[in-house]
């Protein structure tokens, strides 16, 4: 299969896995990367620079295939070094950045000097417009179904990738929701390049989470997840736990009160770290998205992308192709 997106980045298959924290590590990109996908590595997962610059030589002994590295810009309750962190992705060699939260345009240069192509996450049409304008390669559009932040719009993939398939120029992939073939034709359909997936791929074998949180996403609908942070208009979607159940308490018992300070406990990398990597599964709120309700199983990162295409061209040349007769 061959789109816009296949060809910008040099990849086999339209499927990209998107950078998350305290999961992008060398053995899930490199696993989704050698399946004939593009793998990203999490840069601020790697506590410094120095550590990122490691984790990406250890993806490139696992694979010689493309990978790509995240750099998310968003508010954090530390200063991050923002400017070692791009010199050691300009300086590592690689080729793709996968960038998401704020406007990435300060970073565009030395990436763009380096020969780097970059996609940036958008829940929106217009920060799709805007990352086109500012020199960005693609843009993947994150639909309301999405894990983490889909941003305040509310705007479903059902409508946001139509909408962005109406007004962008450069290639899109969509994101939120993303989890079998149907999602894959379902996305073409609608004017995507390809489709990133990001909950969906925490439940496999080569992610390095806990097994505790791949049962969990198993076993949960698309009933489970929760918005949390929306009086602070950094909204994030993430799984039921008893945390994600106490910061809705207090953000209804604050109201338009409510500071980040309240929640910070609840709320920091360190409890989703705990969550992800020793399965303590209410040390803290975890991104994750409706598609939960789509994982029935735990597959390797190769069994799921060649299941995904091979069940997407079964829809386009059987099921579609017979509806035409």
């Amino acid at each position: 299969m061959k789109t816009r997106i296949t060809e910008l980045f040099g990849i086999k298959h339209p499927i990209i896995q998107g950078g998350m924290h305290y999961v992008g590590y060398a053995e899930l990109v490199a696993a989704v990367s050698n399946a004939g996908g593009l793998g990203i590595v999490t840069a601020l997962t790697q506590p410094t620079p120095q550590d990122l610059e490691k984790e990406i030589a250890r993806c490139r002994d696992m694979t010689d295939k493309p990978f790509g590295v995240n750099l998310t810009i968003l508010p954090t309750f530390k200063d991050v070094p923002y400017p070692d962190y791009v010199r050691v992705i300009v300086e590592s060699g690689v080729k793709i950045v996968e960038t998401a939260g704020r406007n990435p345009e300060p970073f565009l240069p030395a990436f763009q000097g380096a020969g780097i192509k970059v996609i940036h996450k958008c829940t929106s049409v217009r920060h799709a417009l805007k990352a086109e304008r500012i020199g960005c390669d693609a843009a993947s559009v994150d639909g309301f179904e999405c894990g983490g932040h889909p941003g305040e719009d509310d705007i479903p993939n059902m409508i946001l990738l139509p909408r962005a398939g109406e007004e962008l120029s450069i290639p899109f992939v969509s994101s939120g929701g993303m989890a079998d073939g149907r999602s894959l034709v379902a996305s073409l359909a609608l004017g995507a390049e390809g489709m990133n997936m990001g909950t969906r791929f925490i439940a496999t074998q080569e992610a390095p989470v806990h097994d505790n949180v791949k049962q969990a996403l198993v076993e949960a609908d698309e009933l489970q997840t929760r918005l949390i942070m929306r009086p602070l208009r950094n909204t994030v979607r993430v799984l039921s736990n008893a945390a994600t159940e106490r910061v809705l308490e207090i953000e209804r018992e604050k109201g338009a009160g409510v500071d980040i300070e309240d929640i910070r406990d609840l709320v920091a990398g360190e409890g989703g770290r705990k969550v992800l990597h020793d399965g303590e599964m209410d040390a803290g709120a975890w991104s994750c998205g409706m598609v939960a309700g789509l994982i029935h199983d735990i597959p390797t990162c190769a069994e799921l992308i060649d299941r995904i295409m091979i069940e997407a061209e079964e829809i386009i040349q059987g099921r579609l192709g017979g509806i035409l007769g």
